[in-house]
């Protein structure tokens, strides 16, 4: 998915005078805003058009990405806006394909940083504000009640504000050039854990909660500058929510049980 606008080469440089675009891409990923790359000559770009009404929260995001850029994470700033489109720096890098013991450390480092950047700072919304939570068990609970069972006790899911947490670290939220992890999408952040925020991240780098390798390495690099040391019991029983809540949203935003299979 990622394209329910469709913008032209064209329209783009319409649009924005002065970049002299020479190509425009439509991407693949994202359920619910649409995103094109663009290039000119020199460089690459991230076009994208929010298809939900949240100006505050895109303000936010455009202060958030400032403030962290600012504290040395390696995050796209947000350029310019015209007619409803918004153009950000595109990072350096490709998303991963496979997860190695070098993507591991940098994960840790990443939210490492980004929580000492984030801790007792005051943001606007929750993280779970966005999140659909209990419309997706209703939608679940009509249509697959056969995995509505697994899920229901998330009707009661909350979690404690240790600051703002991404929420959302799958692969394709990060790129690598070589060893240097960058990070992006901001915009559905909000103040959260940062247990959850961990979790949700290894369990986006395919990492099973089996593989102690992976989780320990994680957790000591992690923990060395970390405002809140995790344990690891706890980071292991996150993995297992931060499986079931993802698969509950891709469920209900995708319509389709297929598509939430690989984290069932």
């Amino acid at each position: 998915m990622g394209i329910k606008t469709k913008l032209t080469l064209k329209e783009l440089n319409d649009i924005f005078e002065g970049y002299n675009f020479i190509s425009i891409e439509a991407t693949l990923y994202g359920v619910i805003d649409t995103t094109y790359i663009a290039s000119t000559q020199t460089d690459d770009y991230i076009i994208k058009k929010y298809e939900r009404d949240i100006k505050d929260r895109i303000e936010t995001d455009k202060k958030l990405l400032e403030h962290l850029k600012l504290s040395g994470l390696n995050v796209p700033a947000f350029l310019e806006e015209k007619n409803g489109w918004y153009i950000y720096e595109k990072l350096s890098g490709d998303v991963p394909k496979g997860t190695t013991t070098a993507h591991i450390q940098a994960l840790a480092r990443l939210l490492s940083d980004l929580h000492r950047a984030t801790h007792k700072r005051s943001f606007p919304n929750p993280f779970l504000e966005s999140c659909e939570v209990k419309q997706s068990l209703k939608y679940i609970k009509s249509n697959y009640y056969h995995y509505f069972k697994k899920f229901q006790h998330l009707y009661d899911f909350d979690m404690p504000n240790d600051g703002l947490i991404h929420g959302d670290i799958f692969k394709d939220n990060t790129v690598f050039d070589e060893n240097k992890i960058g990070i992006f999408d901001f915009i559905d952040s909000g103040y959260g854990s940062f247990l959850f925020d961990c979790g949700v991240a290894l369990t986006g780098f395919g990492v099973k909660s089996t593989n102690n390798y992976y989780i320990n390495l994680f957790l000591n690099t992690y923990n060395q500058k970390a405002p809140k040391k995790l344990k690891k019991s706890e980071l292991i029983n996150e993995m297992e929510l931060a499986s079931k809540f993802y698969t509950l949203l891709r469920i209900y935003r995708n319509q389709n049980i297929n598509n939430a299979k690989e984290l069932l």
